[in-house]
């Protein structure tokens, strides 16, 4: 899909709603091209959803793209890190690091994910231990944990 296609179909859907997507999703979805992500991946190049993210969190995806088991990966897919960052890139909407959530999780490298989150009260999609324990906490605080991708119409 173009860019100005992606533009039409976000003028007949509205705006795009904002998610936070933490690394692995972001790797399930460019890097190994996960199944079960197709229906993230088909709602974020139509600009029904974005991913709303942070320095920071491009940061890590970045450092991530560096470990051997990923460049491995990548080499026998074809696929380069900058090719990753940039879809990466083409989907986010920038926002500044939030200020720290009422709900903490047990790993600090997820935390930031946590923050946004609640900040802005958009969905998180995770499949880390860490805060898929956190669902209850989450829901309290405002924010929907690997919600269903897309609601009927």
């Amino acid at each position: 899909m173009t860019s100005s296609e992606v533009q039409a179909q976000a003028a007949k859907t509205g705006p795009a709603q904002a998610w936070v997507i933490d690394t692995n999703i972001v790797l399930d979805l460019w890097l190994f091209e996960d199944p079960a992500t197709e229906p993230l991946r088909a709602a974020l190049q139509s600009g029904r959803i974005s991913h709303l993210a942070t320095a920071s969190m491009r940061d890590e995806l970045e450092r991530v793209l560096t470990y051997p088991h990923l460049i491995k990966r990548m080499v026998k897919s074809h696929i380069e890190a900058q090719d990753i960052l940039m879809r990466f890139d083409e989907h986010c909407m920038s926002a500044e690091p939030a200020a720290k959530a009422t709900c903490t999780c047990k790993d600090p490298d997820d935390q930031k994910f946590i923050d946004l989150a609640v900040a802005h009260a958009v969905p998180l999609l995770s499949k880390d231990a860490a805060i898929l324990c956190m669902k209850k906490r989450l829901f309290q605080s405002g924010v929907l944990l690997n919600p269903d991708l897309l609601p009927a119409d």
